[in-house]
Order: C-alpha cells, then sequence, then structure tokens
C-alpha cells in the first residue's frame, strides 16, 4: 500500500499533483491574509460583499498558482522526455514559464497584476544582482539607499503627474496618504476618521 508514492514511474505524476496541491496552499496563505486587511482597510461595501470579495481574490490567487505550477511543470516533463539529453534546460525553463504566464496569468485583473508586479520587481533585483556578480565588484554600500531615492522620486513625481498611469491599488494607497490627508472637517477627521 502506498509503495507507488516512491515508484519513479509514478513521479513526475506525482509531482504534478503535489505542485498543484502546494499552488493552493500557497496561494491561500499569501492571498487571504492579505485580501482580508486591504478589503478591512480600504473597501466600501456590506459585510458579505467584502467576504465575497476577500474570498474571490483568495480563490483567484490559488487558483493562478495552481494552474501555473502545473502547466510549468507538465511542460517541463514533456521538453525533458523530447531532449536528446534526458535533462531539462534553461531554455525548457524559459518556454514552460513564458506559455504558463501567457495563458495563466495573462489575463489583467487585479490580482493578476499585482503578482507580475512582484514577479517583475523581484526579477529586476535578480539582474542587478547577477550584473554585480559578474562584474565582480562590490557595489557602494548606500546604494540600496540610492535605489530607494531613486524609485521613491520617481513614484511621487508620476503621482503628482498623473496618477492614472499607476496601478489601482498604488493609487488608492497614496491617494488615501498624499492627498486624504491634507482635508479635515473636525477633530474627528483629523484624528480619528479619514472622511
Amino acid at each position: 500500500m502506498g509503495s507507488y508514492l516512491f515508484d519513479p514511474r509514478y513521479r513526475d505524476a506525482l509531482s504534478l499533483v503535489k505542485g498543484f496541491r502546494n499552488g493552493v496552499v500557497y496561494g491561500t496563505k499569501v492571498r487571504f491574509p492579505h485580501a482580508l486587511v486591504m478589503t478591512l482597510l480600504f473597501r466600501n461595501g456590506s459585510p458579505q460583499e467584502k467576504l465575497v470579495s476577500i474570498l474571490r481574490a483568495t480563490r483567484d490567487h490559488a487558483r493562478g498558482l495552481a494552474f501555473f505550477v502545473t502547466a510549468y511543470k507538465s511542460l517541463m516533463i514533456v521538453q525533458r522526455s523530447l531532449s536528446a539529453s534526458g535533462k531539462n534546460s534553461d531554455l525548457h525553463a524559459f518556454v514552460a514559464g513564458c506559455v504558463g504566464g501567457y495563458f495563466v496569468f495573462g489575463e489583467r485583473t487585479s490580482v493578476n497584476q499585482q503578482i507580475i508586479l512582484y514577479l517583475f520587481s523581484r526579477i529586476a533585483m535578480g539582474l542587478a544582482n547577477t550584473a554585480v556578480r559578474a562584474a565582480r565588484f562590490e557595489p557602494p554600500s548606500d546604494s540600496f539607499a540610492v535605489f530607494a531615492a531613486l524609485c521613491w522620486g520617481a513614484v511621487m513625481v508620476l503621482f503628482r503627474r498623473d496618477k492614472s498611469v499607476l496601478q489601482d491599488s498604488l493609487q488608492s494607497s497614496m491617494t488615501y496618504l498624499y492627498e486624504d490627508s491634507n482635508h479635515w472637517t473636525s477633530l474627528k477627521t483629523l484624528l480619528w476618521h479619514n472622511k
């Protein structure tokens, strides 16, 4: 009983099952608390509407990750089986990632957009670290501070000039922080309630 769990013939199929499962679990763990906090803090509507919004965002994130993992791993298995070496390469990973990304995360929803922006920022940092290692030099000790300064300077100019070019959740956050803080009608709306 259960010997198939360790049988090499079933390894690929079982890794797909486990990958799908891990996508659901990880997506739920990441999105549910984020959606809960953001919805309670910034979303208007009835408690039922808020709950539906939280559950929908959680479902979308978990489902997206589960389907992406399954698509990616499936394409890696297929490419490995077609490879003369019987091994996967970086090109295989790129192709599988592109195909999975296009079909699973290609629709522009708020959840997908947040996931892609998260990935983009991590990729940019990874590429910068790769360049530093390839050049074999130690960046100045204040390089992160300079990077932070440039990011904040750029986003503040974009927000000031035309905030509509920024992602919706960033627009909302920045409006709350930088514009709503310019308006109050009483001590209550100055210190306790935003409006």
